[in-house]
C-alpha cells in the first residue's frame, strides 16, 4: 500500500465531538465519488491509519475529512489537535461500495446518513455524474442535535452555489433531522421515510423500487434497520461490484 504525505490546508472545529479538515492531494490519489481511503498520521515513528470516506468531489485537486473525536481515541486523540501546515499520512486507493457502479440506473437517488455518515454523500452530492444518472438526488441526514449538522448552510444553498449549483442544476433536495431538540424536523431519519414524512415535506411520490435508489451509510442501528426495510418490506436487491442493485450500504463502518 503505497503512502504519501498531505498537507492540512484548513480545520474547522464544530463541536467538541466533531471537526473537519482540508488536505492536499497527491497527484497519484484516485477515488470515486463515495469511497473510503486509509487516513492518519505517524505516531512512534509507525503509520497510524483508520478508513475514512473522502468528503470532496473526486474533481477537486484538495481532499476533504469529517471526523468524531475519541477523547482517549489511538488516532483521533490526536488527529484532533492538527493545525494547517501540519502533515497526514494517507493511502492513494480508495475503495467502497457507495458507488453509482454497485446501483442500477433510476429517478431518484436516496441517500440516508446519521452523524459522521454523511462524509460519503457530501462528496456525491457535489458529484458530476450524480446529476447525470439520476433526476432527483435527495439526502436525509439527522444528527442529535442542531450543531452537528455541520454542513447544513452548504446543503441548504447547493443548488445556488456558484459552482455545485451549476452541477446540480436544481436537482438536489435536503432533509435535515435532530433526535434531541427543537428543530423544523424531529426524529430519525427511518421515522421519516417509513411514516412518509419526508416525501410529504419534499412533495416526493413515496420509494419505489422500479425507479428509485438508496445509499446508506450511519450508526449500525440504522443501517440494519434501513436494509431491512428495503430488502424485506420493499423487495429491494441490495447492490455490489458484481451485480448492482437497488440499494447499498456502507458495510466496513458496520458489522453485520
Amino acid at each position: 500500500m503505497a503512502i504519501v504525505k498531505e498537507t492540512v490546508l484548513e480545520v474547522n472545529h464544530y463541536t467538541d465531538r466533531l471537526f473537519h479538515f482540508k488536505t492536499t492531494r497527491d497527484t497519484g490519489t484516485r477515488f470515486r465519488d463515495g469511497e473510503f481511503m486509509m487516513i492518519g498520521l505517524e505516531a512512534d515513528g509507525k503509520p497510524l491509519l483508520r478508513a475514512y470516506s473522502v468528503a470532496s468531489p473526486n474533481y477537486e485537486d484538495y481532499m476533504e475529512w469529517f471526523s468524531i473525536k475519541v477523547p482517549d481515541g489511538p488516532l483521533t486523540s490526536r488527529l484532533q489537535n492538527i493545525q494547517p501546515g501540519d502533515e497526514v499520512i494517507t493511502n492513494t486507493k480508495a475503495v467502497g461500495t457507495l458507488v453509482m457502479d454497485n446501483l442500477k440506473p433510476g429517478r431518484n437517488l436516496y441517500m440516508l446518513a446519521t452523524g459522521t455518515g454523511v462524509a460519503p454523500f457530501m462528496s456525491i452530492v457535489r458529484g458530476i455524474e450524480t446529476y447525470e444518472r439520476y433526476e432527483r438526488v435527495i439526502l436525509l441526514w439527522s444528527t442529535r442535535r442542531v450543531e452537528e449538522l455541520a454542513f447544513r448552510e452548504l446543503l441548504e444553498t447547493l443548488n445556488e452555489h456558484p459552482v455545485w449549483g451549476e452541477i446540480s442544476q436544481g436537482k438536489f433536495m435536503f432533509y435535515p433531522s435532530v433526535t434531541r431538540e427543537d428543530f423544523e424536523n424531529t426524529g430519525r431519519i427511518t421515522e421519516a421515510m417509513f411514516s412518509g414524512a419526508v416525501y410529504e415535506k419534499l412533495g416526493l411520490p413515496p420509494f419505489d423500487k422500479e425507479h428509485d435508489r438508496a445509499m446508506i451509510c450511519g450508526s449500525m442501528e440504522m443501517n440494519l434497520e434501513f436494509k431491512q426495510y428495503f430488502k424485506d418490506e420493499l423487495g429491494c436487491v441490495e447492490g455490489s461490484g458484481n451485480s448492482p442493485g437497488e440499494f447499498v450500504l456502507e458495510k466496513s463502518f458496520v458489522e453485520k
